[in-house]
């Protein structure tokens, strides 16, 4: 199905909820006016699905069944109700659709929060943006913002394989982490540490332990030295020199070598 992934198939033409939780009103019907708008005015909203017992679901999706020129049919996100607050109340939060390979299908959504400003007006604020990069209906890209517009965090599907590999972390709009999952086995494996922008640290568990073996100390946007764990005990015992990269064999404890005489 193209179209947002976290849609959910379904029979009939009309705006259904597609995830309800107990914790807050699931009996919230969709307005009239989005149904009218999506169904051509002619079928009523469907009811929303009774709530499973103990759940704690803070998302909800409403969507329509559209029908192609070809008969065929599919399942559309219209809205969106998310609880991010996790205060069992659903913010004022509407969403933004482009097409931008002109398709007839989205390929970004926009989600907004609606908040009030010291003088009481209601201003919009972007705090989500989903991007389907390479138009298979599959979201590629995930940026995070906080109530000012800044970015704070950002997750990337590399290999465009429907699972994210990197996960990004800013701080006061600079990067300040980043986390890889570079096997494809859905556990972070790579770590990269920035200050103020520029790499200066990046840890690896290149054996799969759950456990860094692996360091490369940066400077000057370059190794400086890099720090193996050969026996598993999360203690350095071999340090190499870059970028000449003398090998020398020394306790976790001893510090990095000189850099060797020219």
């Amino acid at each position: 199905m193209k179209g947002h992934p976290e849609s959910q198939n379904g029979s009939g033409g009309c705006p259904r909820r597609l995830g309800v939780s107990p914790r807050i009103g699931w009996k919230r019907p969709l307005c009239a006016a989005l149904a009218l708008a999506a169904c051509g005015g002619n079928k009523a909203v469907q009811p929303d699905a009774a709530p499973t017992s103990g759940a704690t679901q803070d998302v909800w999706q409403y969507s329509v069944t559209v029908k192609g020129k070809d008969g065929s049919t599919s399942e559309q996100l219209v809205r969106k109700e998310m609880d991010t607050t996790f205060d069992a109340k659903v913010e004022s939060r509407k969403v933004l659709q482009y097409d931008l390979n002109r398709d007839g299908q989205p390929d970004v959504w926009e989600y907004y929060v609606t908040v009030k400003d010291a003088d009481g007006k209601p201003i919009e604020h972007l705090v989500r943006k989903e991007m389907d990069l390479n138009f298979d209906g599959k979201v590629d890209a995930v940026y995070l913002y906080d109530i000012n517009g800044n970015k704070v965090r950002e997750q990337l599907d590399l290999d465009f394989d429907g699972k994210f590999d990197e996960t990004i972390f800013f701080e006061k709009g600079q990067v300040v982490r980043k986390e890889r999952d570079l096997n494809g086995d859905g556990k972070v494996d790579t770590w990269l540490y920035y200050e103020h922008g520029q790499l200066v640290r990046k840890e690896r568990d290149t054996k799969g332990t759950g456990r860094v073996d692996y360091w490369e100390f940066w400077e000057n946007g370059q190794i400086d030295r890099i720090g193996e764990d050969l026996d598993g005990d999360g203690n350095v015992d071999r340090w190499t020199r870059s970028p000449e990269s003398v090998s020398t064999s020394a306790p976790a404890t001893t510090p990095a070598p000189a850099a060797p005489a020219k």
